[in-house]
């Protein structure tokens, strides 16, 4: 493939210095991995500047380079790409080098705040059991044919997710079901990809410190679908909104494409009839465009409702059979970290992704609601990460349940104590309060603190009596903990059993 043909895939103004026949034998974006005949991209981070490197990799054989800064290549040694967005320029040329692979698969794209891996791991089981081999890529895993990898970002870069769709198409997968994150958007990872559903979960404070302000992390997500799905190749692109939510309702009054929308209210494309919650599961009935499907879902909770909404809306935009949509979701059992049940005891352990205000409440809401006895609430916050979130899950924490035990999650390299005191800001607004670990031990309400996880979990556990739930929110899936610069071995999951005696 030459330079040329990569430049035909490109929908912005570039200018180019030296020859465009050059044949470009790879792509790579980062210097240390250039290999002779590859097409050099000089990106600009948050915390490193490619440019610096952009000597190194002709040294080491790169066939071109692609820059915003002309200066810092032009030489005439190799050719040289200007242009003012290197981001985009690497996904389209990406996307061209592989083949274009998103036009071969049934590609769904899934954003929002929360509910992203759970709307994934349901729309695989319903192509499952339409009989379509279907791929994941997300917060969890990339995952495909039987072949899981750990996931390091929630989406991959640019190079990186149209090499993994390649593979897709090379395994004989027949859709795909991406997770795509606000920094994605913003930062042009999942440009040419071309969608058949693009599905929107909800919008709620996170990621304040990247994007810096609500608007502006709105208006990432919602290039997804005022800018990427109308210039979808597939024949019929379809948005997937919730409109329970204030930003879901906003972009259906924006889309341009075919519109399947999600909630409560019976004017919504798929909402519930008579939808029955329990710590059991989700059973009922949903309205889908006026035909009623059955739910029988071992998944808990308020936001799984939602999350099954979600996928029972893509299965409708594609026109999935009705039984296939029925099967998968039953089939459906449970989802990493996601109100994932953990242990047996005649107390419940529910071990939860939420790390944001909203997904806080929506757990604890839904827990509250059916809990027999007291609610015992363990968290933390991320450090090096949006602090502004911090008192704001501490007052929800300390409204909706009995007891808080505050504790790290990856602090990362900020002082714990002060994660913990800025969430116990919100906590002293509450009408819990603060009480030494007897008191706790003796069956009181009340908040404590510490940042030694493992013995945040093991109190809490020791405080539950029958009837009551243990909430432990944060990190869920995660089998890891970020301290210092030191990524650690923890899993919630596993210390939960461990101390309840699954295992050794």
């Amino acid at each position: 493939m030459t330079l040329e043909d990569l430049l035909d895939a490109v929908d912005i103004d570039v200018e180019v210095l030296g020859r465009r026949d050059v044949t470009i034998a790879g792509l790579a974006a980062d210097s240390r991995r250039v290999e002779p005949g590859d097409l050099f991209f000089a990106l600009v981070g948050q915390h490193e500047d490619a440019h610096r490197y952009v000597p190194s990799a002709i040294r080491l054989g790169a066939a071109a380079v692609v820059t915003s800064r002309a200066e810092v290549a032009w030489g005439g040694v190799v050719p040289v790409v200007v242009s003012s967005d290197v981001r985009r320029c690497l996904a389209l040329m990406a996307a061209r080098f592989c083949g274009d692979p998103s036009r071969q698969l049934a590609a769904v794209a899934v954003t929002g705040t929360n509910g992203k891996t759970s709307v994934t791991y349901l729309i695989e089981a319903i192509w499952q059991a339409q009989g379509i081999p279907a791929g994941v890529v997300g917060t969890i895993s990339y995952r495909y044919g039987g072949q899981v990898r750990p996931a390091p970002l929630t989406t991959p870069e640019a190079l990186d997710l149209h090499g993994e769709l390649a593979a897709m198409v090379r395994a004989g997968i027949g859709g795909v079901a991406v997770e795509v994150s606000s920094h994605a958007l913003a930062l042009e990872r999942v440009r040419g990809c071309h969608w058949d559903v693009a599905v929107f979960t909800n919008l709620s404070h996170d990621h304040l410190d990247f994007h810096g302000d609500l608007e502006t992390y709105y208006n990432a997500k919602a290039t997804l679908f005022l800018d990427h799905l109308p210039k979808s190749a597939k024949p019929d692109p379809v948005a997937v909104l919730n409109v329970d939510d204030p930003f879901g309702a906003r972009l259906a009054r924006g889309v341009s494409c075919r519109l399947v929308t999600f909630g409560r209210d019976p004017s919504a494309t798929v909402h519930p009839l008579d939808l029955e919650q329990t710590l059991d599961g989700i059973r009922g009935t949903l309205s889908v465009a006026g035909e009623r499907v059955r739910v029988a879902s071992s998944l808990i909770g308020q936001q799984h409702v939602y999350n099954i909404m979600a996928a029972v809306g893509v299965a409708h935009g594609m026109g999935v059979p009705r039984p296939a949509v029925e099967a998968g979701i039953r089939a459906c059992s449970a989802i990493p970290g996601r109100l994932e049940r953990v242990g047996a005891k005649d107390f419940t352990v529910f071990v939860d992704y939420a790390h944001t205000p909203h997904a806080m409440e929506t757990a604890l809401g839904t827990l509250r609601a059916m809990c027999a006895g007291r609610i015992l609430t363990v968290f933390g916050c991320g450090g090096d990460r949006d602090r502004t979130k911090r008192p704001m899950m501490g007052e929800i924490a300390g409204r909706l349940s009995d007891v808080v035990v505050l504790t790290s999650d990856n602090p990362r390299t900020e002082d714990p104590y002060v994660i913990l005191k800025e969430i116990e800001r919100g906590l002293e607004k509450t009408d819990l309060e603060r009480v030494d670990i007897e008191t706790l031990m003796t069956g009181g309400a009340g908040y404590t603190s510490d940042p030694d996880r493992r013995w945040a979990i093991e109190f809490a556990l020791r405080l539950a009596r029958p009837g009551d739930i243990v909430f432990i929110a944060g990190k869920g899936h995660e089998d890891y903990q970020i301290v210092g610069i030191e990524r650690r071995s923890f899993d919630d999951r596993r210390e939960v059993r461990r101390l309840i005696g699954e295992v050794s």
